[in-house]
C-alpha cells in the first residue's frame, strides 16, 4: 500500500455576491479531481504554469484548505474525514515547507522560540532543555550553528531562512515534507544548496517528498516521479527520465519545449511550441478537455466535449488525451499553428476584442483618425507656404 494516495481530490471556492446577504453565484475549481500516489521514500513533483492548482492541491493534503469532495488516504487513514482534533495530530507526520521563507516565519519569534513550538505543541521533549538539544542537532543537520538560534528571521539570508523552513518541519520527525516551490526565491548557487540539502536528508532520515515548482530542471533533479497539472487536474504523469525523455500530452509537449537547451547549435535546431491563447480561468473552465482551447492537435470530436481521463499508455506513463497514440503515429494532425503564428494569432484576437467592446461602449459611428504631430506640423508648413506664395504675388500698394 502506498504511503499517500489522493483519489479524486477537489477544491472548489465559492464565488460570493451580495450586500446583505451572501449567496453563491459561482465557483472556482482550483483544484478538479486529482488523482496520485506517492510510495515512501519517494519523490513526486508537480509542475504546471502558475494557477494551476499546485499550492492549493499541497496545502490540502495538510487540510489547510478544505477539501470539496474526495479522499486524501495517508498510511490508511482518510484524512478528508478526520475530525479537526485527529487530524492536528496527524500533521506531525505531514509538514510542509513553505514557498515564502520570510513571510512563514514570525518576525517576533526568535529560532530557539519557532523551532520549539511545535515541538510543545506535539508534546515532543520532556522539558525546554531536551527540546533545545533537539533543535541544536536539527540546525547542524541544516547546515546552521547552534549560536543561530538566539537570532530573529530578519538576521538571515534567503538561503538560510529557507534552512530554518526545513528545520522547523524536521524537528517534528514527520514522514512526509510538502515542498511548495523551495527555492524559488533563492540565488542559482544557493538553489543547489538547498536542493542537495533535501537529497541528503532524505536518504538519511527516510524522507518523502512532495515537490511543487516551476523550475522543471530542478524538478527533474529531485523527483522520481513527476505529474504535470493544467487548469485544476493531471494532464500527464510519469517517472523523470521518461517524462523528459518523451512527452506524449500537447500541454507537456509546449512546457518542456520552453526549457532553454545549453548547447547554441542545439537551441537554435530544436522547435519550441507556441500556444495560443492564456491560460482560461478556473472559474470559467472550458467542457471536454480542459486544454483543448490551446491545444495545437485539437479534433472536432470529443475535445470539446469528453474529458479524457488519466489512462496508463505503458511503463508508468499516464496521459489523459483522446488522441495520444494517434499523434505518436501522426495520423492525426496539427489544427492550430505552434510557431510565431501562434503569437501573431494571440495578439489579433485581443486587438479585435478590445476594438469591439471600444465599439459597443462608445454605440458612436467611426471618426476619421485623429492627426499626429507629424501630420500637423506638415500641414502647418504647407498652409504657411501658400500664404507667403499668395503675398507675394498680390501687387504692392
Amino acid at each position: 500500500m502506498s504511503l499517500l494516495e489522493l483519489d479524486d481530490v477537489k477544491v472548489h471556492f465559492p464565488v460570493k455576491k451580495g450586500l446583505f446577504f451572501d449567496r453563491t453565484v459561482g465557483h472556482v475549481y482550483a483544484v478538479d479531481g486529482v488523482s496520485l500516489t506517492i510510495e515512501a521514500g519517494q519523490t513526486y513533483g508537480l509542475v504546471g504554469e502558475s494557477g494551476c492548482g499546485k499550492t492549493t492541491l499541497g496545502r490540502a493534503v495538510l487540510r489547510l484548505n478544505d477539501i470539496t469532495d474526495g479522499g486524501v488516504v495517508f498510511d490508511g487513514t482518510d484524512l478528508a474525514k478526520l475530525p479537526s482534533e485527529e487530524m492536528r495530530a496527524f500533521r506531525r507526520r505531514l509538514q510542509m515547507v513553505f514557498q515564502d521563507p520570510l513571510g512563514s516565519l514570525n518576525p517576533r519569534q526568535n529560532i530557539e522560540s519557532i523551532l520549539s513550538e511545535g515541538m510543545a505543541a506535539h508534546g515532543i521533549g520532556a522539558n525546554q532543555a531536551e527540546r533545545r538539544e533537539k533543535i541544536k542537532d536539527i540546525l547542524a543537520k541544516v547546515g546552521l550553528p547552534s549560536n543561530a538560534m538566539s537570532r530573529y528571521p530578519h538576521e538571515f539570508s534567503g538561503g538560510q531562512r529557507q534552512r530554518i523552513g526545513i528545520a522547523r518541519a524536521l524537528v517534528l520527525e514527520p514522514d512526509v515534507i510538502i515542498c511548495d516551490e523551495p527555492v524559488s526565491a533563492l540565488d542559482v548557487s544557493v538553489q543547489a544548496q538547498v536542493i542537495n540539502l533535501l537529497e541528503e536528508l532524505q536518504e538519511s532520515l527516510g524522507l518523502t517528498y512532495l515537490v511543487i515548482a516551476h523550475d522543471l530542471a530542478v524538478v527533474r533533479h529531485i523527483s522520481d516521479v513527476i505529474g504535470v497539472m493544467y487548469l485544476g487536474g493531471l494532464v500527464e504523469e510519469a517517472p523523470s527520465d521518461a517524462l523528459y525523455a518523451k512527452p506524449r500530452h500537447p500541454y507537456t509537449k509546449a512546457l518542456m519545449s520552453a526549457v532553454p537547451v545549453p548547447d547554441p547549435e542545439v537551441e537554435d535546431r530544436r522547435e519550441r511550441i507556441l500556444l495560443h491563447g492564456d491560460l482560461p480561468s478556473p472559474a470559467d473552465p472550458p467542457a471536454g478537455c480542459r486544454f483543448h482551447t490551446r491545444c495545437p492537435w485539437v479534433q472536432e470530436t470529443k475535445c470539446a466535449t469528453e474529458r479524457p481521463p488519466l489512462l496508463d499508455t505503458g511503463d508508468g506513463h499516464k496521459v489523459a488525451c483522446h488522441f495520444t497514440a494517434e499523434i505518436e503515429a501522426g495520423t492525426v494532425k496539427q489544427t492550430l499553428a505552434t510557431g510565431i503564428e501562434a503569437v501573431i494569432a494571440t495578439e489579433e484576437v485581443a486587438a479585435e476584442a478590445v476594438e469591439t467592446s471600444e465599439g459597443e461602449a462608445s454605440g458612436a459611428p467611426e471618426e476619421k483618425p485623429a492627426t499626429v504631430p507629424a501630420q500637423a506640423d506638415a500641414d502647418v508648413s504647407e498652409k504657411g507656404a501658400a500664404a507667403e506664395e499668395k503675398a507675394e504675388e498680390s501687387p504692392r500698394t
